[in-house]
């Protein structure tokens, strides 16, 4: 799954680690969801969907949707 996160996160000026603190995970989790090795749980998707105040759809995307 190919996402935007790091690009949003950056928009912010937020480190890994603050970013992390916002979505209470590990800055590991957000290392490994923005480096596409690991997908989040829905529940977390939603969460990072509310915090950047924007559809899942946005941030998230299959390879083969573009």
């Amino acid at each position: 799954m190919l996402n935007r996160l790091k690009v949003l996160r950056a928009e912010r000026n937020w480190s890994q680690s603050d970013l992390a603190d916002r979505l209470a995970v590990s800055r590991q989790s957000v290392n490994a969801i923005e480096t596409g090795k690991y997908d989040p749980s829905l529940p977390l998707a939603f969460r990072i969907a509310e915090l950047f105040a924007l559809p899942i759809e946005s941030i998230f995307t299959s390879p083969t949707n573009g």
